[in-house]
Protein backbone atom coordinates (compact mmCIF):
# COMPACT_ATOMS: atom_id res chain seq x y z
CA UNK A 1 0.00 0.00 0.00
CA UNK A 2 1.50 3.48 -1.15
CA UNK A 3 2.71 5.58 1.66
CA UNK A 4 2.31 9.41 1.93
CA UNK A 5 4.57 11.43 3.33
CA UNK A 6 2.64 13.31 6.04
CA UNK A 7 5.49 16.34 6.99
CA UNK A 8 5.03 17.59 3.21
CA UNK A 9 1.45 17.63 3.90
CA UNK A 10 1.43 19.33 6.84
CA UNK A 11 0.95 17.07 10.01
CA UNK A 12 3.43 17.70 11.54
CA UNK A 13 3.99 16.73 15.60
CA UNK A 14 4.24 20.34 16.16
CA UNK A 15 1.05 22.28 18.59
CA UNK A 16 -0.16 25.38 16.76
CA UNK A 17 1.33 28.48 18.46
CA UNK A 18 -0.85 30.90 20.60
CA UNK A 19 -3.22 33.72 19.24
CA UNK A 20 -2.48 37.33 20.93
CA UNK A 21 -6.03 37.70 21.45
CA UNK A 22 -6.02 34.72 23.78
CA UNK A 23 -3.59 36.17 26.13
CA UNK A 24 -5.09 39.86 25.81
CA UNK A 25 -8.61 38.85 26.84
CA UNK A 26 -7.05 36.24 29.70
CA UNK A 27 -4.99 39.15 30.76
CA UNK A 28 -8.18 41.87 31.27
CA UNK A 29 -9.89 38.84 32.90
CA UNK A 30 -7.37 38.69 35.39
CA UNK A 31 -6.44 42.28 36.21
CA UNK A 32 -10.53 43.09 36.67
CA UNK A 33 -9.75 40.52 39.38
CA UNK A 34 -6.77 42.07 40.81
CA UNK A 35 -8.97 45.50 40.75
CA UNK A 36 -11.38 44.22 42.15
CA UNK A 37 -9.71 42.68 44.89
CA UNK A 38 -7.34 46.08 45.89
CA UNK A 39 -11.11 47.51 45.82
CA UNK A 40 -13.00 45.39 48.21
CA UNK A 41 -10.23 45.47 50.28
CA UNK A 42 -8.89 49.05 50.54
CA UNK A 43 -12.70 50.54 50.65
CA UNK A 44 -14.92 48.10 51.79
CA UNK A 45 -12.96 46.45 54.37
CA UNK A 46 -11.56 49.20 55.08
CA UNK A 47 -7.75 47.35 55.10
CA UNK A 48 -4.55 49.63 55.57
CA UNK A 49 -2.54 48.70 52.50
CA UNK A 50 -0.25 49.86 49.48
CA UNK A 51 -3.00 51.10 47.38
CA UNK A 52 -1.46 53.21 45.11
CA UNK A 53 1.27 50.70 44.70
CA UNK A 54 -1.26 48.05 43.61
CA UNK A 55 -2.83 50.43 41.18
CA UNK A 56 0.29 51.79 39.50
CA UNK A 57 1.74 47.79 39.38
CA UNK A 58 -2.19 46.83 37.61
CA UNK A 59 -2.13 50.09 35.22
CA UNK A 60 0.99 49.18 33.74
CA UNK A 61 -0.26 45.57 32.83
CA UNK A 62 -3.74 47.29 31.22
CA UNK A 63 -1.30 49.53 29.42
CA UNK A 64 0.69 46.82 27.88
CA UNK A 65 -2.53 44.93 27.24
CA UNK A 66 -3.93 48.29 25.27
CA UNK A 67 -0.17 48.44 23.62
CA UNK A 68 -0.51 44.96 22.59
CA UNK A 69 -4.39 45.15 21.37
CA UNK A 70 -3.44 48.45 18.93
CA UNK A 71 -0.09 47.13 18.07
CA UNK A 72 -1.32 43.97 16.30
CA UNK A 73 -4.33 42.86 14.45
CA UNK A 74 -6.33 40.19 16.92
CA UNK A 75 -5.70 37.41 14.84
CA UNK A 76 -1.61 37.92 15.22
CA UNK A 77 0.07 34.47 16.26
CA UNK A 78 2.75 34.81 18.92
CA UNK A 79 6.07 33.00 18.16
CA UNK A 80 7.48 30.85 21.17
CA UNK A 81 9.39 33.04 22.16
CA UNK A 82 6.53 36.21 22.45
CA UNK A 83 4.46 33.83 24.54
CA UNK A 84 7.21 32.67 26.63
CA UNK A 85 7.86 36.93 26.96
CA UNK A 86 3.96 37.38 27.90
CA UNK A 87 3.78 34.55 30.49
CA UNK A 88 6.72 35.52 32.29
CA UNK A 89 5.45 39.32 32.78
CA UNK A 90 2.26 37.93 33.97
CA UNK A 91 4.13 35.64 36.50
CA UNK A 92 6.51 38.87 37.70
CA UNK A 93 3.36 41.05 37.46
CA UNK A 94 1.26 38.63 39.78
CA UNK A 95 4.65 38.96 42.41
CA UNK A 96 4.77 42.39 42.57
CA UNK A 97 0.83 42.22 44.04
CA UNK A 98 1.53 39.24 45.91
CA UNK A 99 4.70 41.63 47.60
CA UNK A 100 2.99 44.59 47.97
CA UNK A 101 -0.24 42.50 50.04
CA UNK A 102 1.28 39.86 51.98
CA UNK A 103 3.25 37.73 50.26
CA UNK A 104 2.35 33.57 50.50
CA UNK A 105 -0.07 34.80 53.12
CA UNK A 106 -1.67 36.43 50.69
CA UNK A 107 -4.60 33.64 49.81
CA UNK A 108 -4.44 34.48 45.93
CA UNK A 109 -0.97 33.28 46.33
CA UNK A 110 -2.01 30.15 43.92
CA UNK A 111 -2.82 32.15 41.07
CA UNK A 112 1.63 31.94 40.36
CA UNK A 113 0.35 29.02 38.82
CA UNK A 114 -1.99 30.05 35.97
CA UNK A 115 0.69 31.18 33.28
CA UNK A 116 2.19 27.90 33.83
CA UNK A 117 -0.72 26.14 33.19
CA UNK A 118 -1.23 28.11 29.79
CA UNK A 119 2.13 27.62 29.07
CA UNK A 120 1.72 23.86 29.44
CA UNK A 121 -1.39 23.55 27.11
CA UNK A 122 0.58 25.74 24.24
CA UNK A 123 3.81 25.54 24.44
CA UNK A 124 6.99 23.13 24.20
CA UNK A 125 8.15 21.62 28.09
CA UNK A 126 11.61 22.89 28.11
CA UNK A 127 9.30 26.48 27.91
CA UNK A 128 7.04 25.59 30.29
CA UNK A 129 9.64 24.12 32.68
CA UNK A 130 11.32 27.71 32.40
CA UNK A 131 8.51 29.37 33.64
CA UNK A 132 7.77 27.16 36.45
CA UNK A 133 11.09 27.63 37.89
CA UNK A 134 10.51 31.61 37.31
CA UNK A 135 7.66 31.20 39.43
CA UNK A 136 9.19 28.95 41.72
CA UNK A 137 11.91 31.54 42.59
CA UNK A 138 9.12 34.03 43.08
CA UNK A 139 7.47 32.18 45.61
CA UNK A 140 10.86 31.53 47.26
CA UNK A 141 11.71 35.15 47.63
CA UNK A 142 7.90 36.24 48.53
CA UNK A 143 8.70 33.75 51.63
CA UNK A 144 10.80 35.88 53.06
CA UNK A 145 10.34 39.73 51.75
CA UNK A 146 7.72 41.03 51.19
CA UNK A 147 5.09 43.72 52.99
CA UNK A 148 2.14 42.64 55.93
CA UNK A 149 -0.89 41.23 54.81
CA UNK A 150 -3.42 43.58 54.61
CA UNK A 151 -5.45 43.28 58.28
CA UNK A 152 -8.10 45.30 59.88
CA UNK A 153 -6.71 48.11 61.55
CA UNK A 154 -4.42 48.15 65.23
CA UNK A 155 -4.32 44.47 64.50
CA UNK A 156 -1.06 42.34 62.54
CA UNK A 157 -1.50 38.82 61.22
CA UNK A 158 1.68 37.20 61.13
CA UNK A 159 2.01 33.60 60.09
CA UNK A 160 4.58 31.55 61.03
CA UNK A 161 7.34 29.99 58.80
CA UNK A 162 6.33 26.29 59.05
CA UNK A 163 3.12 28.23 57.27
CA UNK A 164 4.36 29.90 54.58
CA UNK A 165 6.53 26.75 54.02
CA UNK A 166 3.48 24.83 53.28
CA UNK A 167 1.85 27.07 50.92
CA UNK A 168 5.57 27.35 48.92
CA UNK A 169 5.32 23.16 48.51
CA UNK A 170 2.01 23.78 47.98
CA UNK A 171 2.85 25.53 45.03
CA UNK A 172 5.07 23.55 43.59
CA UNK A 173 3.54 20.33 43.92
CA UNK A 174 0.67 22.20 41.86
CA UNK A 175 3.20 23.73 39.17
CA UNK A 176 4.64 20.05 38.87
CA UNK A 177 1.93 17.64 39.10
CA UNK A 178 -0.76 20.20 37.01
CA UNK A 179 1.31 21.54 34.58
CA UNK A 180 2.78 18.02 33.62
CA UNK A 181 -0.96 16.91 33.55
CA UNK A 182 -2.35 19.55 31.07
CA UNK A 183 1.25 19.16 29.14
CA UNK A 184 0.32 15.38 29.06
CA UNK A 185 -3.03 15.53 27.90
CA UNK A 186 -3.05 18.44 25.86
CA UNK A 187 -0.29 16.47 23.78
CA UNK A 188 -2.86 13.40 23.79
CA UNK A 189 -5.58 15.46 21.99
CA UNK A 190 -2.67 17.26 19.48
CA UNK A 191 -1.30 13.83 18.49
CA UNK A 192 -5.41 12.47 18.13
CA UNK A 193 -6.39 15.42 16.10
CA UNK A 194 -3.09 15.27 13.42
CA UNK A 195 -3.32 11.17 13.41
CA UNK A 196 -7.20 11.25 12.32
CA UNK A 197 -6.42 14.35 10.27
CA UNK A 198 -3.64 11.99 8.76
CA UNK A 199 -6.23 9.25 8.26
CA UNK A 200 -8.44 11.34 6.62
CA UNK A 201 -6.12 12.30 3.82
CA UNK A 202 -5.24 8.19 3.10
CA UNK A 203 -8.75 7.28 3.04
CA UNK A 204 -9.50 10.29 0.75
CA UNK A 205 -6.63 9.41 -1.28
CA UNK A 206 -7.89 5.37 -1.89
CA UNK A 207 -10.98 7.22 -2.61
CA UNK A 208 -9.72 9.13 -5.07
CA UNK A 209 -8.10 5.94 -7.16
CA UNK A 210 -11.41 4.50 -7.26
CA UNK A 211 -12.91 7.34 -8.74
CA UNK A 212 -9.91 7.69 -11.28
CA UNK A 213 -10.53 3.94 -12.13
CA UNK A 214 -14.05 4.39 -12.67
CA UNK A 215 -13.72 7.24 -14.97
CA UNK A 216 -11.12 5.39 -16.70
CA UNK A 217 -14.34 2.80 -17.19
CA UNK A 218 -16.20 5.25 -18.06
CA UNK A 219 -13.70 6.48 -20.90
CA UNK A 220 -13.38 3.21 -22.18
CA UNK A 221 -17.17 3.05 -22.67
CA UNK A 222 -17.84 6.01 -24.42
CA UNK A 223 -14.57 5.85 -27.07
CA UNK A 224 -16.04 2.12 -27.70
CA UNK A 225 -18.69 3.50 -30.19
CA UNK A 226 -16.76 5.51 -32.29
CA UNK A 227 -13.48 3.34 -32.10
CA UNK A 228 -15.90 0.50 -33.67
CA UNK A 229 -16.84 2.62 -36.65
CA UNK A 230 -13.39 3.64 -37.17
CA UNK A 231 -12.07 -0.03 -37.22
CA UNK A 232 -15.06 -0.56 -39.61
CA UNK A 233 -14.38 1.90 -42.10
CA UNK A 234 -10.91 0.44 -42.42
CA UNK A 235 -11.77 -2.28 -42.94
CA UNK A 236 -14.06 -1.26 -45.99
CA UNK A 237 -10.83 0.70 -46.86
CA UNK A 238 -8.84 -2.54 -47.04
CA UNK A 239 -11.75 -4.23 -49.26
CA UNK A 240 -12.12 -2.21 -51.86
CA UNK A 241 -8.94 -0.43 -52.10
CA UNK A 242 -5.61 -1.23 -53.65
CA UNK A 243 -4.30 -4.57 -52.33
CA UNK A 244 -0.14 -3.14 -53.23
CA UNK A 245 1.26 0.35 -52.79
CA UNK A 246 1.77 3.29 -50.07
CA UNK A 247 -2.35 3.34 -49.68
CA UNK A 248 -2.75 -0.03 -48.83
CA UNK A 249 0.13 0.01 -46.23
CA UNK A 250 -1.43 3.19 -44.21
CA UNK A 251 -4.93 1.43 -44.80
CA UNK A 252 -3.15 -1.60 -42.88
CA UNK A 253 -1.30 0.68 -40.48
CA UNK A 254 -4.50 2.22 -39.75
CA UNK A 255 -6.42 -1.13 -38.84
CA UNK A 256 -3.31 -1.86 -36.72
CA UNK A 257 -3.57 1.09 -34.39
CA UNK A 258 -7.04 0.84 -34.59
CA UNK A 259 -6.91 -2.49 -32.42
CA UNK A 260 -3.90 -1.66 -30.45
CA UNK A 261 -6.42 1.58 -28.95
CA UNK A 262 -8.92 -1.13 -28.68
CA UNK A 263 -6.79 -3.22 -26.51
CA UNK A 264 -5.92 -0.11 -24.51
CA UNK A 265 -9.62 0.62 -24.01
CA UNK A 266 -10.15 -2.90 -22.73
CA UNK A 267 -7.55 -2.65 -20.24
CA UNK A 268 -9.06 0.67 -19.13
CA UNK A 269 -12.54 -1.39 -18.79
CA UNK A 270 -10.88 -3.99 -16.73
CA UNK A 271 -9.30 -1.91 -14.34
CA UNK A 272 -12.46 -0.07 -13.99
CA UNK A 273 -13.94 -3.44 -12.99
CA UNK A 274 -10.90 -4.01 -10.27
CA UNK A 275 -11.60 -1.03 -8.97
CA UNK A 276 -15.23 -0.26 -8.93
CA UNK A 277 -16.32 1.26 -5.76
CA UNK A 278 -20.06 -0.74 -5.83
CA UNK A 279 -18.05 -4.09 -6.93
CA UNK A 280 -18.39 -6.50 -4.38
CA UNK A 281 -15.28 -9.01 -3.29
CA UNK A 282 -15.56 -12.62 -1.95
CA UNK A 283 -13.28 -12.77 1.04
CA UNK A 284 -10.66 -15.58 -0.70
CA UNK A 285 -10.11 -12.11 -3.29
CA UNK A 286 -10.15 -9.80 -0.58
CA UNK A 287 -7.06 -11.92 1.06
CA UNK A 288 -5.42 -12.46 -1.91
CA UNK A 289 -5.77 -8.89 -3.32
CA UNK A 290 -4.07 -7.41 -0.07
CA UNK A 291 -1.51 -9.97 -0.04
CA UNK A 292 -0.30 -9.89 -3.96
CA UNK A 293 1.81 -6.84 -3.68
CA UNK A 294 3.96 -8.34 -0.71
CA UNK A 295 4.50 -11.50 -2.33
CA UNK A 296 7.20 -10.96 -4.55
CA UNK A 297 9.55 -9.88 -0.98
CA UNK A 298 11.87 -12.43 0.15
CA UNK A 299 9.16 -13.66 3.24
CA UNK A 300 6.64 -16.72 2.22
CA UNK A 301 3.06 -15.68 2.35
CA UNK A 302 0.72 -18.21 3.11
CA UNK A 303 -3.27 -18.05 2.82
CA UNK A 304 -5.53 -20.31 4.83
CA UNK A 305 -9.45 -19.99 4.48
CA UNK A 306 -11.76 -22.10 6.86
CA UNK A 307 -15.50 -21.47 7.13
CA UNK A 308 -19.53 -23.60 7.55
CA UNK A 309 -21.76 -21.46 5.00
CA UNK A 310 -21.23 -19.69 1.95
CA UNK A 311 -18.23 -17.73 1.81
CA UNK A 312 -18.81 -14.28 2.68
CA UNK A 313 -19.21 -11.48 0.10
CA UNK A 314 -18.10 -8.02 0.90
CA UNK A 315 -18.25 -4.11 -0.98
CA UNK A 316 -14.80 -2.56 -2.28
CA UNK A 317 -14.32 -0.43 0.23
CA UNK A 318 -11.02 1.71 -0.07
CA UNK A 319 -10.40 2.05 3.53
CA UNK A 320 -10.86 -1.82 3.91
CA UNK A 321 -8.47 -2.80 1.34
CA UNK A 322 -6.26 0.10 2.79
CA UNK A 323 -6.10 -1.07 6.37
CA UNK A 324 -5.66 -5.06 5.56
CA UNK A 325 -2.58 -4.39 2.71
CA UNK A 326 -1.22 -2.01 6.11
CA UNK A 327 -0.94 -4.88 8.84
CA UNK A 328 0.12 -7.01 5.71
CA UNK A 329 2.74 -4.79 4.81
CA UNK A 330 4.24 -4.75 8.52
CA UNK A 331 3.75 -8.32 8.68
CA UNK A 332 6.02 -8.52 6.22
CA UNK A 333 8.55 -6.31 7.36
CA UNK A 334 8.83 -7.71 10.63
CA UNK A 335 8.75 -11.59 9.54
CA UNK A 336 11.70 -13.80 9.68
CA UNK A 337 10.89 -16.41 6.63
CA UNK A 338 6.72 -16.09 6.82
CA UNK A 339 3.00 -14.59 7.24
CA UNK A 340 0.32 -16.76 7.71
CA UNK A 341 -2.68 -15.25 6.66
CA UNK A 342 -6.17 -17.18 7.90
CA UNK A 343 -9.80 -16.15 7.19
CA UNK A 344 -12.30 -17.59 9.02
CA UNK A 345 -16.26 -17.59 8.78
CA UNK A 346 -19.80 -18.36 10.20
CA UNK A 347 -23.38 -17.54 10.47
CA UNK A 348 -22.30 -14.83 12.59
CA UNK A 349 -18.45 -13.72 12.20
CA UNK A 350 -15.98 -13.41 9.29
CA UNK A 351 -12.39 -12.53 10.90
CA UNK A 352 -8.84 -12.71 9.42
CA UNK A 353 -5.51 -13.60 11.07
CA UNK A 354 -2.56 -11.96 10.24
CA UNK A 355 0.13 -14.18 11.74
CA UNK A 356 4.21 -13.44 11.50
CA UNK A 357 7.46 -15.21 12.58
CA UNK A 358 8.99 -11.92 13.80
CA UNK A 359 9.81 -10.90 17.06
CA UNK A 360 6.57 -9.95 17.94
CA UNK A 361 5.55 -6.78 19.86
CA UNK A 362 7.57 -5.32 22.90
CA UNK A 363 6.21 -5.70 25.84
CA UNK A 364 6.35 -2.21 27.20
CA UNK A 365 3.54 -0.99 23.89
CA UNK A 366 2.00 -3.74 23.92
CA UNK A 367 -1.44 -2.59 26.00
CA UNK A 368 -0.79 0.78 23.64
CA UNK A 369 -1.32 -0.94 19.95
CA UNK A 370 -2.68 1.91 17.51
CA UNK A 371 -2.35 4.72 19.42
CA UNK A 372 -0.82 7.52 17.06
CA UNK A 373 3.07 8.00 16.73
CA UNK A 374 4.06 4.54 18.31
CA UNK A 375 7.01 3.77 16.46
CA UNK A 376 8.26 1.10 18.20
CA UNK A 377 8.09 -2.59 17.59
CA UNK A 378 10.70 -5.77 19.30
CA UNK A 379 12.70 -2.41 19.67
CA UNK A 380 13.11 -1.68 16.16
CA UNK A 381 11.84 1.22 14.68
CA UNK A 382 9.22 1.20 12.09
CA UNK A 383 10.14 3.83 9.70
CA UNK A 384 9.30 1.79 6.91
CA UNK A 385 5.78 2.27 7.79
CA UNK A 386 2.95 3.26 6.24
CA UNK A 387 2.48 7.49 6.24
CA UNK A 388 6.08 8.69 5.99
CA UNK A 389 7.51 6.47 9.18
CA UNK A 390 5.67 8.97 11.42
CA UNK A 391 4.32 5.68 13.60
CA UNK A 392 0.99 6.15 12.29
CA UNK A 393 0.41 2.96 10.04
CA UNK A 394 -0.77 1.11 12.57
CA UNK A 395 -3.13 3.73 13.71
CA UNK A 396 -4.33 4.55 10.45
CA UNK A 397 -5.33 1.22 9.63
CA UNK A 398 -7.33 0.57 12.94
CA UNK A 399 -9.12 3.46 12.13
CA UNK A 400 -10.25 2.34 8.94
CA UNK A 401 -10.87 -1.14 9.92
CA UNK A 402 -13.05 0.06 12.89
CA UNK A 403 -15.02 2.17 10.53
CA UNK A 404 -16.19 -0.55 8.62
CA UNK A 405 -17.60 -2.33 11.76
CA UNK A 406 -14.27 -4.42 12.61
CA UNK A 407 -13.08 -4.79 16.08
CA UNK A 408 -8.84 -5.51 16.36
CA UNK A 409 -7.10 -7.59 18.32
CA UNK A 410 -3.85 -7.67 18.88
CA UNK A 411 -1.40 -10.19 20.53
CA UNK A 412 2.15 -12.01 20.63
CA UNK A 413 2.06 -16.17 20.04
CA UNK A 414 2.19 -17.89 22.92
CA UNK A 415 6.03 -19.33 23.59
CA UNK A 416 7.52 -21.34 22.22
CA UNK A 417 6.89 -19.65 18.78
CA UNK A 418 7.62 -16.50 18.32
CA UNK A 419 6.18 -13.58 16.07
CA UNK A 420 2.75 -10.99 16.47
CA UNK A 421 -0.94 -11.74 15.66
CA UNK A 422 -3.36 -9.01 14.28
CA UNK A 423 -7.26 -10.61 14.18
CA UNK A 424 -9.36 -8.38 12.33
CA UNK A 425 -12.83 -9.43 13.27
CA UNK A 426 -16.37 -8.19 11.52
CA UNK A 427 -19.97 -8.85 12.62
CA UNK A 428 -20.54 -11.22 8.95
CA UNK A 429 -23.64 -8.43 8.53
CA UNK A 430 -21.37 -5.42 8.48
CA UNK A 431 -18.56 -7.25 6.68
CA UNK A 432 -21.67 -7.96 3.92
CA UNK A 433 -23.42 -4.82 4.12
CA UNK A 434 -21.54 -2.28 5.36
CA UNK A 435 -24.21 -2.16 8.65
CA UNK A 436 -22.79 -1.92 11.81
CA UNK A 437 -25.12 -3.89 14.21
CA UNK A 438 -24.79 -3.97 18.00
CA UNK A 439 -21.38 -5.83 18.90
CA UNK A 440 -22.35 -9.06 20.04
CA UNK A 441 -22.74 -10.24 23.50
CA UNK A 442 -19.85 -13.52 23.22
CA UNK A 443 -17.31 -13.96 20.08
CA UNK A 444 -18.78 -16.20 17.62
CA UNK A 445 -15.94 -18.42 17.98
CA UNK A 446 -12.44 -18.14 19.98
CA UNK A 447 -9.96 -16.23 18.19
Amino acid sequence: MGDIDLRRSGFARGGSRLRLDTLVRLRWLALAGQFGAVVVVAWWLAYPMLFAACLAVIAVSMGLNLVLRFAFPLSHRLTDGAATALLAYDILQLAALLYLTGGLENPFAMLVMAPVMISATSLSPQRTLALGLLAIACATVLVFVHHPLPWAPGETLHFPLVYRAGIWCAIFLGLAFIGVYAWRVTEEARQLANALAATELVLAREQHLSQLDGLAAAAAHELGTPLATIALVAKELGRIGPKDGPMADDIALLGEQVARCRGILGKLTSLGNEAGPLETLRLSHLVEEVAGPQRPFDVAIEVEQRGTGPEPVCRRNPGLLYGLGNLVENAVDFARDRVRITARWDDDAVAVTIRDDGPGFAADILGRLGEPYLTTRGGAKLEGEGAGGMGLGLFIAKTLLERSGATLSMRNALPPETGAMVTVTWPRLAFERGLVPEPPAEPAFPL
